[in-house]
C-alpha cells in the first residue's frame, strides 16, 4: 500500500504558475506509474497527466494543458511533480494525485488504485 499527499496548491493570477507536488510513502514507490487528476466545483474528475515508473518519458497529458503543464518524477524523494504555467481560471479545481502498479501510461481514473486527498488550485482573473 501507497500514501499520497498533494502540497503546492494555492491562489493565483492568471497567467501565473504553481508546482504542485506529490509526496509517496513506500519502498515501492518507483514502481507505481502517478497521474494526476482535478475535480472543479459542480463537474467530473478529469484526466490531467500522468507519468510511467520506469521511462519517465514516458508522459500524457489532457489536450487543454499540454504545453503548460508538465509532470515529473523524483524517485530519491519518493515525489512527482506537476509544473503548472500559463495558468487560467478553468485551471481552478481539487487536484489529486493517484498511483498504480500498471505499466505504460494510465489515462483512465478508475485504473489507479491509490488516492491522495487533493490540494486546491484557484486562479483569478
Amino acid at each position: 500500500q501507497v500514501q499520497l499527499v498533494e502540497s503546492g496548491g494555492g491562489l493565483v493570477q492568471a497567467g501565473g504558475s504553481l508546482r504542485l507536488s506529490c509526496a509517496a510513502s513506500g519502498r515501492t514507490f518507483s514502481s507505481y506509474a502517478v497521474g494526476w487528476f482535478r475535480q472543479a466545483a459542480g463537474k467530473e474528475r478529469e484526466f490531467v497527466a500522468t507519468i510511467s515508473a520506469i521511462y519517465w518519458s514516458r508522459t500524457s497529458y489532457a489536450d487543454s494543458v499540454k504545453a503548460r503543464f508538465t509532470i515529473s518524477r523524483d524517485n530519491a524523494k519518493n515525489t512527482v511533480y506537476l509544473q503548472m504555467n500559463g495558468l487560467k481560471p478553468e485551471d481552478t479545481a481539487v487536484y489529486v494525485c493517484a498511483a498504480t502498479t500498471r505499466a505504460g501510461v494510465i489515462l483512465n481514473a478508475y485504473e489507479y488504485t491509490y488516492w491522495g486527498q487533493g490540494t486546491q488550485v484557484t486562479v483569478s482573473s
